[in-house]
């Protein structure tokens, strides 16, 4: 019995279910996806608070070029490059015998300083959010008055009375690590088994509290949870609920327009954009869709990626049971390569509220996301970690679909010549040499004497 029902039963109203349990890679298209301006009404927020958020990042833009030397070429804005990926997609189309259609860009978030990865847009966010809070009520700094002031010693003593803690596989405890105890707090990050050795010891420099677990993402989240719980001056960093986490991410979708204006790419109902998002809990993702539906609407298609092990999105939005099913009720172990994104119950509430805004969703094999990171460094010299490979074969299951999906939304052939597809390159800048070196040998090995 599987949530009081019998494997069979499952199997028969939601055939899919069989292909997840037997590990295989597959696509399944949103048959309830909605125009943007009905199902954007899903979700409590507006544009004007993305903007908001965007705002607020623009004040904490002085500290942070104080804080992180690193920034100073983008004076203090946390942005990634936007990457055309010319080669690659030559390659792939050749392999898979597909029509070179539109093109393939990567959004290279693994480039982001500070922390590498996505999650140094949502997780630095929402702590600073937090500071901003506690600076203006206290009278620490005044409105108007510049943000640089906050790296000083009396605002790091002054933060320090305060906790932060969060749940997390490694790269949202790496984010709010780093930008908690640059500010003074006292930080503490729970991290599951999967987490990567290198994260807890960089974290543990930075002069963080990590809290190991031996079970998984939840497991860590709850934990984590309840600890903070208990303490009044503890601000608890939620992945799988948190307003301002999806915000932080969805400021990425502004910044986005600009650089797809600037590199000359029209995004209309004549030239769709699709973009493909590596998906653990659902936040990260949830954020940017929801961002990039506000500002394009249905002229951008969004298509979540996950690991055959750790198909927890799909699972729920699927079923219609989102956080009330986890991929463990199906037998499903829950263990990937794809650290980032091992989770085995998805959020509720991006998979309520974004359930009308996602266009698919689907899974990668391990083995798949070994070969293109190999692939991708071959081709175009770039080096992400196996988590941020998950977008990559978007772009042809879009092409290679056969449910009648391109078809419900009107994407005939002359839209799909001048559409443009986005990889959202989720993390990897900060993997020790030695650790991408044997990612990159195993990638190499798989690929085998196959053309690159």
């Amino acid at each position: 019995m599987i949530l009081d029902r019998p494997l069979d039963s499952w199997l028969h109203s939601h055939p899919l279910i069989a292909e997840l349990i037997g590990l295989q890679p597959l696509s399944w298209f949103n048959p309830g996806i909605a125009p943007a301006a009905q199902a954007l009404g899903d979700v409590p927020l507006s544009l004007g608070d993305v903007d908001d958020a965007s705002a607020r990042l623009e004040r904490f833009a002085s500290f942070i070029q104080s804080a992180f030397p690193e920034t100073r070429p983008t004076a203090g804005i946390i942005e990634s490059p936007l990457i055309p990926l010319r080669a690659l997609h030559a390659v792939l189309c050749a392999e898979h015998q597909v029509p070179a259609q539109g093109t393939l860009w990567l959004k290279a978030d693994n480039l982001l300083p500070i922390s590498g990865s996505i999650k140094a847009r949502g997780g630095i966010y929402e702590v600073l959010k937090h500071a901003e809070d506690l600076a203006l009520a206290s009278g620490l700094i005044l409105p108007g008055e510049p943000y640089s002031q906050l790296d000083s010693d009396e605002a790091r003593a002054f933060f320090g009375q305060y906790s932060i803690a969060v749940g997390s596989t490694g790269n949202l405890g790496l984010s709010i690590g780093i930008i908690s105890a640059r500010l003074g707090f006292k930080a503490t990050v729970h991290m599951s088994a999967d987490a990567r050795q290198w994260k807890k010891d960089r974290l543990r420099r930075c002069g963080v509290t990590v809290i190991e677990y031996a079970s998984d993402y939840s497991v860590a989240v709850e934990q984590g949870r309840e600890q903070a719980a208990a303490d009044p001056m503890c601000h608890f960093v939620d992945d799988e609920n948190s307003l301002n986490l999806f915000l932080g991410y969805a400021v990425a979708a502004r910044r986005l327009q600009w650089q797809l204006h600037a590199a000359g790419i029209v995004v209309d109902e004549q030239h769709p954009l699709f973009v493909y998002l590596p998906c653990g809990v659902g936040g990260g993702p949830g954020g940017v869709a929801f961002g990039l539906k506000q500002v394009f609407g249905d002229a951008v298609h969004c298509l979540f990626a996950e690991p055959t092990h750790s198909p927890c999105m799909l699972l729920g939005v699927y079923t219609g049971l989102h956080d009330g099913v986890s991929v463990y009720d199906f037998g499903i172990d829950n263990v990937t390569a794809a650290d980032g994104l091992a989770v085995g119950r998805p959020s509720g509430f991006v998979g309520r509220a974004m359930q009308r805004l996602i266009d698919g969703y689907y899974t990668v094999s391990d083995a798949d996301l070994y070969r293109g990171l190999a692939q991708l460094e071959a081709c175009e010299g770039l080096r992400l970690e196996p988590s941020a490979l998950a977008g990559l074969p978007g772009y042809l299951r879009v092409l290679q679909e056969h449910q009648g999906y391109r078809q419900r939304l009107g994407l005939d052939e002359a839209r799909m010549a001048r559409a443009t597809h986005l990889m959202w390159g989720t993390g990897g800048s900060m993997v020790p040499d030695e650790e991408m070196d044997a990612y990159l040998a195993q990638g190499r090995t798989l690929l085998g004497n196959r053309p690159t």
